[in-house]
């Protein structure tokens, strides 16, 4: 591979996308390195691809069927629609070659599939951690998507189960335990439970109001703005404790995000 493709920066517009680097990332050659080329990827081309790979092209049609056939089509909805059928096509085996593919685009695929396929929270959670842990940024905002309405189902057993991941040294993993049950979120449903009563969230927060890294505190400060929106004079006295007890620059940057919407009101 060339050292200008494996380096690039990614194009800022679809248009700007070189032909070649376009028909390796819809070939699963190469990964997106930024949103603009993640949103370019014709998954339905990518899919005919990754199944000829696996002498699966008898599921092409099917799936395909069933990408076109959704009310609304965007990148997001297609790779949730493809993982999904491939749950009910593809043994763990199958999933499991996907789950190491080239393509963080197949990858994804891969993480709905395995996540739907279970049926108990432990078993969830315990399949959640690797694609948490995935070195590509898209792939960390997936695992959110195909996780977060199930352990918002148990919070309270969700919350108990992710607490250790605080203690992880992989800030990835630390970060999904903010980002997977925010109250709010990014193209996530809202968790009701957390916008009447954020203390529930209390035991995956408080271990890390003081992280040492700047992506675990921006998740940290996004959760508590969150909590902000339904429950201000909660997060004002859970900041004012914090910034009482504890006095470094990295409590005091999560305060800072935590009450950017309360300060603009």
């Amino acid at each position: 591979m060339e050292a200008e493709i494996v380096n690039r920066k990614g194009a800022r517009k679809i248009d700007d996308i070189p032909q070649n680097v376009l028909e390796l990332l819809n070939t699963g050659k190469i990964e997106t390195v930024n949103l603009t080329e993640w949103l370019a990827v014709d998954q339905v081309l990518l899919l005919k691809n990754a199944l000829a790979e696996l002498n699966q092209s008898s599921w092409f049609e099917d799936i395909r069927n069933q990408v076109y056939a959704q009310k609304k089509i965007s990148s997001n909805n297609n790779t949730k629609t493809i993982g999904l059928r491939l749950s009910e096509l593809a043994n763990r085996s199958t999933l499991d070659v996907l789950a190491k593919h080239q393509s963080d685009i197949v990858r994804s695929w891969a993480c709905w599939a395995i996540l739907h396929q279970q049926e108990t929270l432990n078993s969830l959670i315990s399949e959640i951690k690797t694609f948490a842990a995935d070195h590509h940024f898209g792939l960390r905002e997936v695992v959110i998507f195909a996780s977060k309405e199930r352990l918002a189902e148990d919070l309270v057993k969700s919350v108990q189960l992710l607490s250790p991941w605080t203690l992880e040294e992989d800030e990835n993993v630390r970060r999904f335990v903010a980002e997977g049950i925010r109250p709010i979120g990014v193209w996530t449903k809202k968790i009701q439970v957390l916008q009447d009563d954020p203390s529930i969230g209390l035991p995956i927060i408080e271990p890390l109001m003081s992280d040492s890294s700047k992506y675990v505190r921006d998740a940290v400060g996004n959760w508590l703005n969150d909590a902000s929106k339904s429950q201000p004079d909660w997060v004002l006295s859970f900041c004012k404790k914090w910034e009482k007890s504890n006095q470094t620059k990295e409590t005091k940057y999560i305060i800072k995000r935590a009450l950017r919407t309360i300060n603009k009101s």
